[in-house]
């Protein structure tokens, strides 16, 4: 019952390091809580599950529950939220207003994750009840882009949601932060005709993928961010294209399991880092080695070759 706090680290990070020892001054003060280190890329599965998207990275965990997390190496805030965490575990009538209010600002957070958020049983492609199941199936049908949340894969959230909306079953969609309804309600909306105006269409993947490799001259799809690469070979091709001058854009493909497995199909190039150009796809790593050491990079990168 006692809190666990995750630390998600990656070797070639100094920062995780330097959290290290924040956790290490951590445990000594507070002999009650948990500390657990985990190396982000050796756990993929894991990383993914809770949206690991750069490190170090602190999940928060009571009764097997994540309550918490904070991204980046915040060590201020770091200790703030284990101690507050920590002293919580004995309640008060305050403590219980401030983690109402804490959950609710959680709740708004998720709510506003994407433009159509439905909170469902299971997930759009495993479904755990019939109502979940036909709500999917309404969506899809009409073709509209939303984002889910399996209200299975955290209590807080499952019984939070039904107080903040006022709604006491799942599913519940939302649109723009504002809440449409159940299944009953989204029948009702596909009858009249409505729901293609409430509800945001989805991209043509391709159309999508066109839009994301053209949204800057030169665009890198990578594990992680520019600050924060995820594997060895992003870091590598971030420091080469740092080394040039050139401004570029990145996209995380750990953050979107469809362009992630489409954008290989549709440039036909099957690893990651990808490097594009005008929209035009120069290559990988070991490509983009070979044109710094012949002097041919900047030149490509600058749109003159």
């Amino acid at each position: 019952r006692s809190l666990v706090v995750v630390h998600f680290w990656a070797p070639w990070a100094p920062q995780c390091a330097q959290m290290n020892e924040v956790i290490a001054a951590l445990a000594k003060e507070l002999t009650q809580v948990t500390f657990v280190k985990l190396e982000a890329e050796a756990v993929p599965e894991v990383s993914e599950k809770y949206e690991i998207s750069s490190v170090p990275t602190f999940l928060f965990f009571k009764n097997s529950q994540k309550v918490d997390r904070l991204d980046g190496a915040h060590a201020p805030e770091l200790t703030k939220k284990v101690q507050r965490h920590a002293s919580s575990s004995s309640v008060s009538a305050g403590s219980n207003d401030s983690a109402k209010e804490d959950l609710n600002v959680r709740l708004k957070k998720l709510i506003n994750a994407a433009p159509c958020m439905l909170f469902m049983k299971g997930s759009p492609k495993e479904p755990r009840c019939g109502f979940s199941k036909q709500m999917v199936e309404i969506l899809n049908k009409h073709g509209v882009s939303f984002s889910s949340f399996d209200i299975f894969s955290d209590e807080e959230v499952r019984q939070g949601l039904k107080t903040y909306s006022n709604w006491p079953t799942y599913p519940q969609l939302y649109v723009a932060g504002e809440l449409i309804g159940g299944l009953d309600i989204i029948k009702e909306l596909e009858a009249s005709g409505e729901l293609d105006t409430v509800c945001p269409k989805a991209q043509n993947l391709e159309d999508r993928l066109k839009s994301l490799i053209n949204k800057a001259p030169v665009m890198l799809f990578m594990k992680g961010s520019k600050q924060t690469a995820k594997c060895g070979f992003s870091k590598q091709i971030i420091e080469i294209i740092n080394s040039t001058g050139v401004d570029y854009e990145t996209f995380d493909i750990l953050e979107d399991e469809e362009v992630r497995q489409g954008l290989k199909t549709y440039s036909n190039w099957p690893t990651y880092p990808q490097l594009y150009v005008k929209g035009e796809l120069v290559g990988g790593l070991d490509i983009v080695k070979e044109l710094k050491e012949s002097g041919e990079l900047l030149p490509i990168l600058k749109g003159e070759n």
